[in-house]
């Protein structure tokens, strides 16, 4: 078997690092685990690694993170030949080692790396690679993954993450690779006398602030209401606390209160099973804080700060989660608002949402006569319509985001930014404050303007070989035999983005999707509801996106509850 092979292989490498050699002995006696290691080589896949951190081709370790820069290099250096590459990691366990390690390949390759001397936030990076004219940048980060996990994205010259046709290319370039245990680094020291090992200091965080400082919309309602609002913050032990405290007080937000017990970065997240905003538990002692203070909103961002979930405070005291989409659609809201006030919405306008992303915000852009233009799953694919649009001069971009917390106001940055999303929705509290109203009350009226959105999404984890097969028979399965009629609605609408289509089963017309190829089906019924079902890119997971707009709330719970039932039916027969 080939991965007794690969096993046997590392386990008699005599410079094998100890503590995965030790690992590996552990689990000598241990079959499936050794499998679940060595069957495949770690994927890298639109954006880079990602994976558990440990000994093993299917882990992430520093073999594994040295061939994948190994492979960078190679297209770098058969391409642009670029010569600079920038380099940032967040509190993750080996994060710094991994980025050390990444550095060394690329010195050994004679591609300078620019490494942040502490931790920093993905957006950071993304703009210190445009910043500094770097050809590429490398984030060492898992994002908000369980503490297991670790992880390697690429960022290209433009600041955005690579697109497909890079990543298949550097892909091609690591599979080239034929060990990973023998790619060779730099002496640290001697690459730093090179100057291809060189640390950044705080230039490019306070360049950064500086600009995200521009956002702010209204500066009159910060001076009059800042210091009447109170803000509870938490970082989740991650990279955000410095940046997005930094920003919020040199605006005026005095009163920001920070989680104390999550401040410090912890590469064991120990106060939280797992440090995703999405999940509702990772606020709970944000919340308690805010009860005890009163506190208006509970903003939190994920470890390496580019997405953030909001909490706000009920008239009855408690503290409710907003979804990516609702606050998704207030910022948009409350952007055009304040654009329109200051009579600068231009006539190009454009909102960026991904496929599964609720249309709310899209009502709410056209209403302001703003324009829209849907991507597929990944900020990435935000990012690259940005460039498009500079490269154009097609479109003026105002706002991009994702369902799943994922927000871009500024461009200077591009991919998602929690530090100006926190900005943006401390500006919007402060503003609906001095009108007597709260984020929820808002909320409500654009729920009574635009129609009751619901959402939900239901993840199945599918591990190992046995998980992947079982994510490629209920695909396999609803391609062959898709179903016509969902919750007692006709599906109008399948749209096949592995095959680029989209057909009509009421007219029978067949269309192109007109987006790159991803192994993604969304379903579209006669009363605009709608599912969506993806493998995750990052974990095995497989996932099933639910979209409905009711007349009522109450009629809205109901079609959503009726919605998941007959679907999650559906994907229960198929074994």
């Amino acid at each position: 078997m080939d991965y007794l092979k690969s096993y046997k292989k590392w386990v008699n490498y005599s410079k094998l690092d100890f503590g995965l050699k030790k690992e590996l002995d552990e689990i000598v006696d241990n079959p499936a685990q050794i499998e679940d290691s060595f069957y495949k080589d770690l994927e890298f896949g639109t954006g880079g690694l990602r994976g558990i951190i440990g000994a093993g081709t299917n882990r992430i370790n520093i073999y594994t993170v040295r061939k994948a820069t190994q492979g960078l290099a190679n297209y770098i250096k058969k391409t642009n030949g670029g010569s600079k590459v920038v380099i940032a990691y967040d509190s993750r366990y080996k994060s710094k080692e991994f980025a050390e390690q990444a550095a060394l390949v690329l010195a050994k390759n004679n591609i300078a790396a620019y490494v942040f001397n502490e931790l920093t936030p993905t957006p950071i990076l993304s703009y210190a690679v445009r910043e500094i004219q770097a050809v590429a940048g490398i984030v060492i980060t898992a994002s908000h993954n369980p503490k297991e996990y670790n992880g390697y994205k690429v960022y290209w010259s433009d600041g955005g993450q690579i697109t497909d046709n890079i990543a298949n290319a550097i892909t091609r370039e690591i599979n080239i690779i034929a060990d990973e245990l023998l790619v060779e680094i730099l002496d640290k020291e001697f690459a730093k006398g090179k100057g291809l090992f060189r640390w950044l200091d705080d230039g490019i965080l306070n360049a950064y602030v500086a600009k995200t400082k521009e956002l702010v919309l209204r500066q009159d309602i910060i001076k009059e209401e800042a210091d009447k609002i109170k803000i509870v913050y938490t970082a989740l032990h991650g990279t955000g606390n410095t940046p997005v405290t930094r920003v919020l007080q040199e605006v005026g937000f005095n009163n920001v209160v920070v989680v104390p017990e999550q401040c410090e970065p912890d590469c064991d997240f120990s106060t939280v099973k797992c440090p995703n905003p999405e999940e509702h538990a990772a606020f709970e002692l944000a919340i308690n804080l805010a009860n005890e203070i009163k506190a208006d909103i509970v903003m939190g961002t994920d470890p390496d700060a580019d997405r953030v979930g909001v909490a706000v405070r009920d008239p009855g005291g408690k503290y409710l989660m907003l979804t990516g989409n609702q606050l998704g659609a207030l910022m948009i809201d409350y952007i055009l608002q304040m654009k329109k006030h200051n009579n600068s919405i231009p006539a190009n306008g454009v909102v960026v949402k991904t496929i599964v992303t609720s249309s709310m915000g899209v009502n709410i852009a056209q209403k302001y006569g703003v324009g829209y233009i849907d991507v597929l799953t990944g900020f990435k694919y935000i990012g690259e319509k940005i460039k498009e649009f500079e490269e154009k001069n097609s479109y003026a971009f105002l706002f991009g985001y994702e369902e799943s917390y994922g927000y871009l106001i500024g461009d200077y940055v591009r991919d998602k930014d929690a530090v100006q999303a926190c900005l943006v929705v401390a500006e919007m509290a402060a503003y609906y404050k001095s009108r007597g109203i709260s984020l929820l009350d808002r909320l409500n009226q654009l729920f009574e303007e635009f129609g009751y959105y619901q959402e939900d999404l239901v993840s199945f984890n599918l591990k190992g070989i046995a998980g992947q097969e079982r994510i490629k028979r209920i695909l396999d399965t609803l391609r062959a035999e898709s179903p016509k009629i969902i919750a007692s609605k006709k599906v109008n609408v399948i749209s096949d983005y592995l095959h680029e289509s989209m057909l009509s089963l009421v007219s029978g017309e067949m269309k192109s999707t007109k987006l790159p190829k991803a192994n993604v089906l969304h379903f579209t019924l006669e009363d605009g509801s709608w599912f969506c079902i993806r493998p995750s890119g990052t974990e095995p997971k497989l996932k099933i996106y639910f979209n409905i707009v009711g007349e009522s709330r109450d009629e809205a719970d109901q079609k959503l509850s009726n919605l998941k039932a007959s679907v999650l039916a559906i994907i229960d027969q198929i074994s």
